[in-house]
């Protein structure tokens, strides 16, 4: 339990930066991190991260695979882990 807390903790940490340097690419015009991978942070582990970047750099908030995807991906992550520490108690 303890190995998976810390990688919740670094994977959101991740994705929280992922957004922002992501925005700071479009600001710049350069290359830009592929919204599939910005997903694909959220679904394995980073969604807290992702949706707190979103927000915090107001990035990707307009379109709905974010505004939409992101909490329904905490919402899946919440239930599936009282789910579980629900099966191990």
């Amino acid at each position: 339990m303890k190995y998976f807390i810390i990688y919740i903790i670094i994977i959101n940490i991740i994705a929280f930066i992922m957004y922002g340097s992501d925005k700071r690419k479009a600001i710049q015009g350069s290359f830009r991190t592929p919204e599939k991978v910005l997903i694909g942070v959220a679904i394995i582990g980073g969604s807290v991260g992702a949706y707190a970047g979103m927000h915090m750099f107001h990035h990707k908030t307009k379109h709905a695979k974010f505004f939409i995807g992101v909490p329904l991906i905490i919402i899946v992550q919440v239930i599936s882990f009282f789910l579980v520490l629900k099966a191990h108690l």
